[in-house]
């Protein structure tokens, strides 16, 4: 069966490769939600290891990893991830694989967030450039000078970086960096944030219809790439399921979990991660589609960074 990067697009960047397989990588924490908003979040290495040994076995193939400190705080001190992700490879034989993020969420700036990265080395991580070199901040040729010089060195690294879009004007940016070689892996992947986080303000419980009219913004502003790069979406609030499917028969691939929202269907909360993955699962076999493999994932992965 061909990988979603390699099939057939129409003109507005869709895949329309008959029963492709869709990646579904959970996001089973997130930076600001605590047990008090869901009592089973996972926050400790092995809490996190057996959400994604039992996400692995619902449907997901990749985790999108946050990490806390030790009194529960959004942390991305390399030595919490490396506790988070042995325990992780060691609950699932180290099939599922393994994205970091590099949210700031207010405690850190923008070269620490680097500097993070490179100390950790993780096989995936997402970027928002917002936060990296937002555009107020071009002018500043030394920082720009820095995250280029990040930039590269992920390349080299042959690590696996998905970039986060809140807004479709920022894929056009994104496109115009990759064209002049700024941003230098071959094909770019996306991620487009719909909805707002907790604590942002309204949007949360934006309509579906809302956020699927949203998304077609972003994939008309994606259409220049059709062909040389994949996208995903995740969709903060209730209606998370009901856009994701609408997502994936757009030709995307699907981020889900706690992180984004608890509902199954609205008003009807999951219990665990693993219980969103396999309601979104379900929905993806029904359609005629199918959940990626890890094995699967990790060729996209790799297609993204290497030429």
């Amino acid at each position: 069966m061909p990988s979603t990067s390699e099939g057939k697009c129409d003109e507005e960047g869709r895949d329309m490769t008959e029963g492709r397989e869709v990646l579904v990588m959970v996001a089973p924490n997130g930076a600001r939600l605590s047990k008090a908003d869901v009592p089973t979040l996972p926050f400790t290495p092995d809490e996190l290891a057996a959400e994604a040994a039992a996400c692995l076995r619902a449907g997901a193939a990749a985790m999108h990893l946050h990490v806390r400190d030790g009194e529960g705080r959004h942390s991305l001190d390399p030595a919490h991830y490396r506790a988070a992700m042995n325990a992780i490879e060691a609950a699932t034989n180290g099939e599922m694989l393994i994205q970091a993020t590099t949210e700031a969420a207010g405690r850190y700036e923008w070269r620490e967030q680097i500097a993070a990265v490179r100390a950790l080395k993780p096989p995936a991580i997402s970027i928002a450039l917002r936060e990296l070199l937002p555009e107020e901040a071009e002018a500043d040729e030394e920082r720009r000078a820095e995250v280029a010089a990040f930039f590269r060195w992920l390349h080299e690294e042959r690590l696996a970086p998905q970039l986060i879009c809140y807004a479709p004007e920022e894929v056009g940016r994104v496109i115009t960096l990759h064209e002049n070689g700024f941003i230098p892996w071959p094909r770019p992947f996306f991620l487009f944030v719909l909805g707002k986080k907790p604590g942002e303000g309204s949007g949360g419980d934006a309509d579906s219809a809302s956020m699927v009219e949203r998304l077609q913004a972003f994939v008309n502003a994606f259409r220049p790439l059709a062909g040389q790069g994949s996208w995903m979406v995740c969709a903060f609030g209730p209606h998370q399921l009901e856009v994701l499917e609408r997502a994936v028969m757009m030709g995307g691939h699907v981020r889900v979990g706690f992180e984004n929202g608890r509902d199954i269907a609205p008003g009807t909360p999951a219990v665990t991660n693993a219980g969103l993955v396999a309601a979104l699962a379900q929905r993806l076999r029904e359609s005629g589609l199918a959940p990626m493999p890890p094995t699967r994932a990790r060729v996209l992965f790799g297609r993204i960074t290497r030429p």
